[in-house]
């Protein structure tokens, strides 16, 4: 079931009934506590085809096109490009990763907002015509080198909060459209639609009528400029929630049924990423180093307070591996002590941090963990997004393995949807898993 990201091939575990992740991680916890301790990742297949059942029965007008920076790995896009959702891709390699597993130009979108001329050059030799705009000088460089090339003015909205600043740096203005409009006539660029995207840490639902509303007004403009719109993008920000995704269809269906009525020839996608991916993946990690700093202080005059010591982990991955996206935002999940321990043993104060001894190779700034000993394991969940960079050469950084797997019952449901690993998924080995371990199985992970 062992797997990296250049693999051509991968092959994927099929769980029996009564083997779950917790087994699979135990199982290669022993197995990597023998050989050498590396970090590893363990990819349930089957939480994409979960979330993607998901998307159907909520949002079903919506067709999502995958994000293929959030996790570029082989077996997730294969099995995206199985379940038919279409990608967008930021880079000429993103394009030529999925168009290898047969997906045609007219599923896949090109959508960075800082384009290089070769990769508009290639994206117009391969056939990939729709892409993002939001200022005069990318419509140039696309109508110079894109003669077929469709475009979706990319517009900002109001959504600036969460210490999130994506939505500042890029998209036009509302005022800016009609002048991008006038260039685009000048220049022969073909606009075809709309884009906009809401962040994940925004909480006001008033953001997505407002940048529905202005969507609509550009779409009005554009048909006085004698274009055809006829593709509304409403991006990312999907948590990978239930609750969010009905959240968030709850406030655009009405909205979509007045602007964008069905039957009035507009196609309406958007940008999931860590939707799908992010509770896909699980990191296990090994602590290598461990440093006991003294928390002797004065609560006031002459009197002490705790003087309990505080712990620094040092593990086998950090911010120039699979953390990198720590460096720009919170992380999305807290670790778990892979060993058994007591009910009331006590906890301490720790902090973790990746290998590299850099100030800002910080993973945890403050948790609470018992006593933990180098060769423990650590085990981080919902890591599938943006956690597959290539690694830094940093310490000697060693990529961590993958090990997918799938239960038989999500393998079943993907049949039943008439998805065969023959007939879709040309690199995928299904085997059936000979794990058999439980979860009171108890490992020596001493070093």
């Amino acid at each position: 079931m062992k797997g990296f990201i250049d693999d051509a091939n991968y092959s994927v575990g099929l769980l029996d009934e009564g083997t779950n992740l917790g087994n699979v991680i135990d199982n290669y916890v022993y197995e990597h506590t023998l050989t050498g301790k590396n970090a590893f990742f363990v990819g349930d297949l089957g939480k994409i085809v979960k979330k993607h059942s998901q998307w159907q029965n909520i949002v079903a007008q919506i067709k999502p096109f995958y994000t293929v920076k959030c996790n570029s790995t082989p077996a997730v896009l294969e099995i995206l490009a199985a379940l038919g959702t279409g990608f967008a891709c930021y880079s000429k390699t993103e394009m030529a990763l999925v168009q290898e597993l047969g997906v045609s130009p007219e599923n896949i979108i090109y959508i960075s907002p800082c384009k290089q001329v070769s990769q508009i050059k290639y994206a117009a030799k391969v056939g990939v015509n729709i892409m993002t705009c939001d200022n005069e000088v990318e419509l140039k460089k696309i109508a110079r080198n894109h003669p077929n090339a469709k475009v979706l003015l990319h517009i900002a909205t109001e959504d600036n909060i969460g210490g999130e600043e994506g939505n500042m740096k890029f998209g036009t203005t509302l005022k800016n459209c009609r002048h991008l409009l006038e260039c685009a006539k000048e220049l022969d660029v073909q606009i075809i639609g709309v884009k906009f995207h809401v962040s994940s840490a925004c909480k006001e639902s008033q953001v997505y009528v407002h940048a529905l509303s202005d969507a609509r007004c550009v779409f009005d403009m554009a048909g006085e400029f004698g274009f055809t719109m006829n593709m509304l993008d409403i991006g990312g920000g999907f948590t990978g929630t239930e609750f969010q995704l009905e959240e968030v269809n709850h406030v655009i269906s009405p909205l979509l049924d007045v602007y964008f009525p069905e039957g009035s020839g507009i196609k309406i996608i958007s940008e999931p990423g860590s939707y799908y991916v992010s509770s896909a993946f699980t990191l296990a990690v090994n602590i290598i180093a461990k440093k006991v700093v003294e928390n002797k202080f004065s609560s006031g005059v002459g009197k002490t307070g705790s003087d309990e010591p505080t712990f620094m982990y040092y593990m086998n991955d950090g911010v120039y591996g699979s953390f990198a996206s720590k460096l720009s935002e919170d992380l999305n999940t807290i670790p778990e002590v892979h060993k058994k321990y007591k009910e009331d043993e006590p906890l301490f104060t720790s902090s973790l941090w990746g290998p590299s001894c850099d100030e800002l190779d910080q993973i945890v700034e403050n948790c609470l963990l018992p006593e933990l000993n180098v060769g423990d394991w650590l085990i981080f969940d919902n890591m599938g997004a943006d956690s597959f960079h290539e690694p830094s050469a940093f310490n000697d950084f060693q990529r961590p393995a993958i090990y997918y797997m799938m239960s038989y019952s999500d393998w079943y449901e993907m049949q039943d949807a008439g998805i065969t690993s023959d007939t879709m998924m040309k690199n995928f080995f299904f085997v059936p898993s000979c794990i058999q371990l439980s979860q009171e199985d108890n490992f020596s992970t001493e070093a």
